[in-house]
């Protein structure tokens, strides 16, 4: 019995450590690629089969666990500098590089194993997305526009979802990862002002570094508004309804709130806007196109 609730407590601090509840942030983006792959396929009630629906979430869930828990891994001497995450499970010592290699190698693992229980090119592109989901970690290193990047890896999210269900990669998808990847470059840049003075000192990169906080934070705009217009053009693409475009029009609505509610000079709600607004905006977004094919259909 001692032994299982080690196990037990050992699993939770894994996953408090990758921040596993945030799956949420991304996987309504992946199952909407799937429902709309559905349709384009012709699928009897225009959903995927549960099959496919459960490896998708499999693959979602190994992708992100991995990219959380190598990222971890990689910016372990930072982490353990940084007074903000100084007290992480890793640089804390309260998980060993050892664990979360494990779950690294693990996750990645499954990713491929369901890529392969989907259709031959998700298979074959799995390495590809593990390239890029796990790349992501470097690029504070040489780029001021990682919040680009880590948005293009959790933006393979609908498009992955898609060409489970159909074989195949159309506009639609692709306008629906470009939703999503400013989607997340935007909040990305509003988390990274409170790293804004440490990144400088230890010569780490991001747009509140290149342009300072007032101007990163036009920039987090700027992607928020190109967000809602991918969203739009995707509806448009896959010819939704009015309902759907009405839980985009919310969905801006949440957007300009996460902006108005953080300023260079009062970081004070940056975890309302980051976890709080961001769970609400996918959630949202999936409902209402639910909502709307259901009312079509």
């Amino acid at each position: 019995m001692v032994g299982a609730a080690s196990a037990v407590r050992t699993v939770g601090t894994l996953l408090e450590m990758i921040k596993f509840e945030h799956t949420v942030f991304a996987l309504p983006f992946a199952f909407g690629g799937a429902v709309l792959g559905a349709q384009a396929a012709g699928l009897p009630g225009g959903l995927p089969s549960a099959r496919t629906a459960a490896w998708v979430l499999a693959a979602m869930v190994g992708a992100r666990s991995a990219a959380m828990a190598f990222n971890r891994l990689v910016d372990l001497e930072y982490d353990a500098r940084n007074p903000r995450t100084a007290r992480r499970a890793l640089p804390a010592g309260v998980v060993s590089r050892r664990s979360a290699w494990v779950l690294t190698i693990a996750s990645g693992a499954l990713l491929v194993l369901a890529a392969g229980q989907l259709n031959a090119l998700c298979l074959a592109l799995s390495p590809l997305a593990l390239a890029i989901v796990l790349g992501y970690s470097y690029t504070k290193r040489f780029t001021s526009w990682s919040h680009l990047v880590l948005g293009a890896a959790i933006g393979i999210a609908p498009s992955a979802a898609w060409i489970a269900v159909t074989g195949k990669l159309e506009r639609t998808p692709v306008l629906l990862s470009m939703a999503v990847m400013f989607w997340i470059g935007g909040f990305d840049i509003i988390y990274a002002l409170q790293d804004e003075g440490f990144d400088r000192r230890e010569g780490l990169r991001s747009l509140p570094v290149l342009l300072g906080g007032a101007r990163a934070l036009w920039v987090s705009r700027a992607f928020h508004v190109a967000a809602v217009a991918a969203l739009v053009a995707a509806g448009l693409s896959a010819r939704l309804g009015m309902l759907y475009h009405v839980g985009v029009g919310i969905v801006a609505v949440l957007m300009a709130y996460e902006q108005s509610i953080v300023s260079p000079h009062d970081l004070r709600r940056v975890n309302t806007a980051f976890f709080t607004v961001n769970g609400w905006v996918s959630v949202l977004w999936l409902a209402f196109l639910v909502a709307d094919r259901v009312r079509g259909a």
